[in-house]
């Protein structure tokens, strides 16, 4: 794959840094400079913070009987320790290494628990509490500090004084190593996290106390780097702010306990953060799947709604994630109208520019595939990719370009992209009161010398959406005839929907949940139905269809196309065509 100038630049500076701070991760936690300069050791622990994440006490018994179910795969331990298994994934490993299951164990909340507790808090102590090796990878280990120090009231109660010693020593061995690896974490999420834990650590352990100033101030300028102006994540995965939620409103919480001031930043990214969860829901309260996003988690989301004060009504334009929104009736449509983030954020995005997502009350029907909550390493590329998402694609080529390089991918903690829309541009306006939005991008324009745009309009009532695709050349008066012009213009379907060919071969009848009808119609253009997966499905992926259009731009440089809802007395057989809809030229 040949880079532009500018794009091997980015990796340049991107490899350079990332090497930089793995040498200095290294120098900083080499055995004999590790401990040179340790100061005391923490004698106690001052609060422990609320964790919000649901806990399920029927785990515990599992728990108990030393089966570890994470990430879609079983491990039985048969009297041996969880620690002392060959891990049969590394999602897996991460659940286990981070101790989030330490919350089952409290919602059990009996002697039996605690000890359980206790014993396999002590074994990882005696088997891996010495340093190295994946669990104390830096976003491993911030999600495990946080775990600890929200669980002590469970590890520690009725446990003696030797575990107590030797707990609060393992604690404060990892809060240190973290202080000095911080800065090998991935830029993004992982980076926040574990500047988090940290703040967390200088609030919750006595001898942290001391960091605490420091520690805020890193996590303001994060905070600030990290959370937009309009409340986005600034890696453009929805998924981020509920993670960031569960994480930041105890912190805030814990600030409150220790009679400390918050800091502002902390303070304004939750005030931005909130409305932002509200814009990216569907009428059934699900998350609309762009740039990562899984299942939407219904509990969580309860969670951390139940924080919100304002309950106003969602944002329609969010510039700077690059999202828009059209809302009216009882009809939803959320649009991905941005640039790739950065390069060194860019390990899990999505080229999915212009794709949109359709919901009609309770029924989603137009989506992305998604990402599953299992086994998403062996999906992520195949979910990164244009055709799996609701737009267009160019030569069954994607519109951002992915790093293939197996060895900088190890280095780079993944696959960046390196190159992807660079000019979105955006109009948004009104006609016959329908909301209208017009969309372009330059993803194409490279490769192909092809522009795309796409125009959403949806009617007042919420009960149509006209959509047109238009392909124009990016450079001169006509696309080059020695470049292939090919597309495909997909519409993936929820799995919950039953999509059946009108009979005149250009559309298709919806058939939602709820017996509800809609209708597909593509005018003058052929409609395919094909099969497609929906990875985003709580239970894990599954069979849906997809309505795709085919054409060349040379000869076919605008297509329109209706979704419209059939009223539920003329909802019975397949319906005919329906009237062009009239979109701004």
């Amino acid at each position: 794959m040949r880079l532009s100038v500018a794009e091997r630049t980015r990796l340049s500076v991107l490899i350079g840094g990332r090497a930089y701070r793995s040498l200095t991760g290294r120098l900083n936690t080499h055995p004999l400079l590790r401990w040179r300069f340790a100061p005391g050791m923490t004698d106690r622990l001052v609060i422990a913070p609320q964790d919000l994440r649901t806990a399920d006490a029927t785990r515990a018994t599992e728990i108990y009987a030393g089966r570890f179910a994470f990430a879609g795969k079983v491990v039985i331990c048969d009297r041996r320790s969880p620690f002392e298994m060959v891990p049969p994934s590394d999602e897996w490993a991460v659940n286990l290494l981070g101790f989030g299951w330490l919350r089952h164990l409290r919602a059990g909340d009996s002697a039996i628990t605690r000890a359980n507790a206790r014993a396999l808090v002590d074994d990882w102590i005696a088997l891996l509490g010495t340093g190295g090796g994946l669990a104390w990878r830096a976003d491993i280990l911030s999600r495990r500090i946080m775990s600890w120090l929200s669980q002590a009231p469970l590890v520690i109660k009725e446990a003696d004084a030797r575990f107590y010693r030797r707990f609060l020593r393992s604690l404060t061995r990892q809060v240190r190593y973290l202080r000095r690896t911080a800065n090998e974490a991935r830029d993004g999420l992982p980076a926040l996290q574990a500047v988090i834990a940290l703040t967390y650590a200088s609030l919750c352990m006595q001898g942290q106390a001391r960091h605490l100033r420091t520690t805020a101030r890193r996590l303001s300028a994060e905070l600030e780097r990290q959370i937009l102006p309009d409340g986005g994540h600034i890696s453009r995965n929805p998924g981020a702010l509920i993670e960031l939620l569960l994480d930041l409103l105890p912190l805030r919480q814990a600030f409150s306990a220790r009679n400390v001031p918050p800091p502002v930043a902390l303070l304004n990214a939750l005030d931005r953060i909130m409305p932002m969860l509200r814009f990216f829901r569907h009428g059934d309260g699900s998350f609309a799947l762009f740039n990562g996003m899984g299942p939407t988690p219904p509990d969580q989301i309860a969670t951390v709604l139940a924080f919100d004060d304002a309950h106003g009504t969602p944002l329609s334009n969010a510039p700077h994630s690059g999202y828009q929104r059209l809302d009216a009736g009882k009809a939803v449509v959320l649009v991905d109208t941005g640039r790739p983030p950065p390069i060194g954020l860019s390990q899990e995005a999505h080229a999915g520019c212009l794709s949109f997502e359709f919901s009609w009350r309770f029924n989603r029907i137009v989506v992305n595939c998604g990402l599953p909550e299992a086994n998403r390493e062996n999906w992520r590329q195949v979910a990164r990719a244009t055709a799996a998402h609701s737009t267009v694609t160019f030569n069954d080529t994607s519109s951002c370009r992915f790093l293939d390089s197996g060895s900088l991918r190890r280095l780079l903690s993944g696959i960046p992209i390196v190159g992807g829309p660079s000019e979105v541009k955006i109009t948004r306006g009104h006609q016959d009161q329908a909301e209208v939005l017009d969309a372009s991008h330059d993803g194409y324009a490279h490769p192909f010398r092809v522009r795309h745009e796409r125009i959403l309009k949806l009617a007042a009532d919420g009960h149509r959406l006209d959509g047109e695709d238009r392909f124009s050349p990016s450079y001169g008066d006509a696309i080059p005839n020695r470049i292939p012009d090919n597309y495909a213009i997909r519409f993936h379907l929820n799995p919950a929907i039953k999509a059946s060919g009108l009979t005149d071969g250009h559309g298709a009848v919806l058939l939602m949940p709820d017996r509800d009808v809609w209708t597909f119609n593509a005018f003058d253009e052929a409609v395919e139905i094909e099969e497609s997966v929906f990875l985003a499905g709580p239970d894990g992926p599954r069979r849906t269809v997809q309505i795709v259009i085919y054409g060349n731009a040379r000869n076919r440089h605008r297509v329109q196309w209706a979704f419209v809802h059939t009223p539920p007395a003329h909802s019975s057989g397949r319906r005919g065509r329906i009237d062009e809809p009239e979109l701004p030229l």
